[in-house]
C-alpha cells in the first residue's frame, strides 16, 4: 500500500490531466467518474458514493452521507464542478474526515479555469505533510487553524 501522501499526489495528477484535457463544464458525475477510472487504472483501490456510517448522541446513522471517492481506504476525495470552492466545501470536507476518522481529503473543483485554483488538501490530525503549497488545512497549527 502506496504511502498517503503519495496516494494524494496521484490523485492530483490524474484530476490536472482531466482537467487539462476536458476543461471546465461537465457534471461533478463526470469528473468523479474520469477520476476513479483514472486512479483504478494506476492500480489503485477507488470506492464511488461511499455510504458513510456514524454515530451521534447514542444513535447510529448509516447512509448519512456518501463520499464522492475513498481511495486506498485513507484518502477522501471530493468532487465539486462550481466556478470557485467556498468555505462551507472545506468544512464540509474536514467533517467527512472527522466522522471517518481519517487524515487527509482532498477537494477537487474542476468548474475553474485552471484546476490548481481549484485543488484543496484538507487534513484532520495529520502531520507527515505534502509540500507547504499543498496545505489547507492543520489542526492545531501555529497560523490559526491553516498550514
Amino acid at each position: 500500500m502506496a504511502d498517503i501522501e503519495d496516494v494524494a499526489a496521484m490523485a492530483i495528477d490524474c484530476g490536472f490531466r482531466i482537467h487539462r484535457d476536458l476543461g471546465p463544464g461537465l457534471l461533478e458525475s463526470v469528473y468523479e467518474q474520469l477520476l476513479a477510472a483514472s486512479l483504478a487504472r494506476a492500480g489503485l483501490k477507488v470506492e464511488r458514493q461511499k455510504p458513510v456510517t456514524f454515530r451521534f448522541d447514542g444513535m447510529e446513522f448509516t447512509d448519512g452521507f456518501h463520499i464522492d471517492l475513498m481511495v486506498d481506504d485513507r484518502l477522501i476525495i471530493e468532487i465539486k464542478s462550481v466556478e470557485t470552492l467556498s468555505k462551507m466545501h472545506g468544512k464540509q470536507m474536514l467533517t467527512y474526515l472527522r466522522l471517518m476518522q481519517q487524515p487527509v481529503g482532498l477537494l477537487m473543483n474542476f468548474g475553474g479555469a485552471t484546476f490548481k485554483e481549484g485543488i484543496r488538501r484538507i487534513v484532520n490530525n495529520h502531520t507527515a505533510f505534502a509540500s507547504s503549497r499543498l496545505r489547507v488545512n492543520q489542526i492545531g497549527a501555529a497560523a490559526g487553524g491553516r498550514a
